[in-house]
């Protein structure tokens, strides 16, 4: 795969915006301040390819990233931003609920936490959707070297506990820093995309 043949097709909100090519996607799915536009870049090598910004809650459409022709993926809207309206908040989450249910590309979803705190309700029920939709879970604990080495297995541990994942889930410390968890999670997305080509 080609990674310096990555850029955003379109920013889309409705299913006729969507891209047309039939290839996989993955989407990612977190909190506003989660680091979903920072994991972008640095699983693509790029430093600016999605647009990160000090203030949360401004990705407001579905963008497409295009990879070499062989995936997408998709980064939607962040929840729980309570400085956005609820009108706001409600028109996002029926967006993100459209693709999330009526995609049949959508091959994986993946769910970013920040590795610092306890998984949100959102990010409790987010992940159960993801567990019905997909089978299994997988979820990337950002910001991961903003903690302390003492605190890494600790908080990793609240995660897993948290949201109920169990053998045959998977669960990335990562960091958009010092780019730790990306060959990992590049290994997965591989092996996902192998997975689709024998079906």
């Amino acid at each position: 795969m080609n990674l310096h043949n990555a850029s955003l097709t379109i920013s889309a909100v409705h299913p006729k915006q969507y891209p047309t090519l039939m290839l996989p996607e993955i989407a990612l799915a977190g909190r506003s301040n989660v680091g979903k536009s920072s994991f972008l870049n640095k699983m693509l090598n790029r430093k600016a390819l999605a647009r990160t910004s000090a203030t949360p809650g401004k990705t407001a459409t579905l963008n497409f990233y295009n990879i070499d022709n062989t995936m997408f993926f998709v980064d939607l809207p962040g929840y729980g931003y309570a400085k956005v309206s609820k009108n706001e908040q409600e028109k996002w989450a029926n967006m993100i609920n459209l693709y999330l249910n009526t995609r049949s590309q959508l091959k994986q979803t993946f769910l970013l936490v920040d590795s610092r705190h306890a998984p949100s309700k959102e990010d409790i029920k987010m992940n159960e959707w993801i567990r019905y939709r997909h089978g299994i879970c997988v979820v990337i604990a950002t910001k991961i070297d903003k903690l302390k080495k003492s605190e890494i297995e600790g908080n990793l541990a609240r995660i897993y506990e948290d949201l109920g994942l169990t053998e045959q889930d998977y669960l990335f410390p990562f960091s958009s820093e010092k780019g730790t968890g990306k060959e990992e999670v590049w290994e997965f997305v591989n092996l996902l995309l192998e997975n689709q080509k024998d079906e």
